[in-house]
């Protein structure tokens, strides 16, 4: 296998975003390009030009010469710690240092990228404006309530102490991505439509959020991963808060471009990706002080109490064997993304190519403690 080299790691502060994201897992935050994302209200839909039906059963061997493309640091520093890595010899993969849905939609448009590490999110808008996606590994958290990767950070002077009494307030909102989607259940959960709040669009990049939140322009917005930790200290003198949600926001994915899909020999190297990849997310969870001192530390510039606050936060980790819970769960927030957004209906169950459903929950269950180093 050959890594590429990829651009020079994120700073600290925008680091722990992408951490959050999706991607979970918590990891696992992400970039505007939101009038790509929201522009488009068209028709189309999962399927439009590969069916799951048209695909060919995935081969068991990765011809020679192959390349995949990959937009997934974390899991890169997660191969390299490991040793993982020497499980994908025999075909290429060029990592890039890409991440978040809008970056990772644009890439694949220009054929730069053949999977991307997301929430749930990007699929789904991708899939409005035009471009047929699939999903072919998914990872959540156990305890994903207890363990949320998202709080609501508070204004100091809000006077914001339940959901209920977000009626009337302004909220920071995202339409594209992961955050924005909570918005809209948070919203759901305390009985208040769109119209009872003032929803206001900024890109939750970096510190776009905090720095909202402390100059007023908010009075609510979804903080994640480090950034919860940092605006508590910087502002809770000033009356500056966090709210939990009590919603699952815990969803992780890989996605694929379908037409990368139907290529037998990418689909077959993804397969192998993605069987690693599963590993990669057991020994994360058995090698805390490896992946702190590796990750966070070394390869994202925090400190080591930030470090170790997400992987506290994040909890244990859940890759299932069988996606039928997820894409439940999945289909209720499209319904919702698609009453408040004004977008076409979708099907969940077509954002995933089944073929790998079961390959990357196996992986994990299978890696022993200590046994995939």
């Amino acid at each position: 296998m050959t890594f590429a080299a990829s651009s020079s790691p994120p700073s600290a502060s925008s680091g722990a975003s992408s951490f959050t994201r999706r991607r979970a897992l918590g990891a696992f935050l992400a970039l505007p390009a939101l009038g790509l994302l929201t522009a488009c209200a068209g028709t189309a839909t999962a399927g439009n030009s590969t069916s799951q039906a048209s695909l060919a059963p995935l081969a068991t061997t990765v011809p020679a010469g192959t390349t995949v493309k990959v937009g997934d640091p974390t899991v890169k520093v997660a191969l390299e710690l490991s040793g993982l890595k020497k499980e994908l010899e025999g075909f290429n993969v060029e990592f890039a240092n890409i991440s978040g849905g809008p970056q990772t939609t644009e890439a694949f448009r220009a054929n730069a990228l053949d999977v991307g590490s997301v929430a749930d999110i990007p699929p789904i808008h991708a899939t409005w404006t035009g471009l047929d996606v699939r999903i072919i590994a998914s990872a959540y958290r156990q305890d994903a309530v207890n363990h949320p990767i998202y709080e609501l950070g508070i204004a100091p002077g809000a006077g914001i102490t339940s959901l209920a009494e977000l009626r009337g307030k302004k909220i920071a909102y995202s339409p594209g991505q992961a955050q924005g989607a909570l918005v809209l259940r948070i919203l759901q959960k305390a009985g208040l439509a769109q119209d009872d709040v003032k929803l206001i669009e900024l890109p939750s990049t970096g510190d776009t959020y905090s720095t909202a939140l402390s100059s007023k322009q908010v009075d609510a917005a979804p903080l994640g991963g480090v950034q919860i930790k940092r605006y508590l200290a910087k502002y809770k003198s000033d009356g500056g808060t966090t709210l939990r949600h009590g919603l699952r926001d815990d969803p992780g994915h890989l996605y694929s471009p379908a037409k990368v899909l139907a290529d037998p020999a990418k689909a077959a190297a993804l397969a192998a990706y993605v069987k690693v990849w599963g590993k990669a997310q057991r020994w994360i969870e058995d090698h805390p002080e490896e992946w702190l001192e590796g990750y966070y530390i070394k390869d994202q510039g925090l400190s080591r109490e930030d470090g170790q606050y997400l992987i506290d936060a994040a909890g244990k980790r859940d890759v299932p064997t069988s996606w039928a819970e997820g894409i439940e769960r999945h289909q209720q927030t499209i319904d919702l993304l698609s009453k408040e957004q004004k977008k076409p209906h979708l099907k969940a169950a077509d954002l995933y190519d089944t073929r790998y459903e079961a390959i990357a929950g196996t992986a994990f269950a299978e890696a022993a403690k200590g046994g995939a180093a």
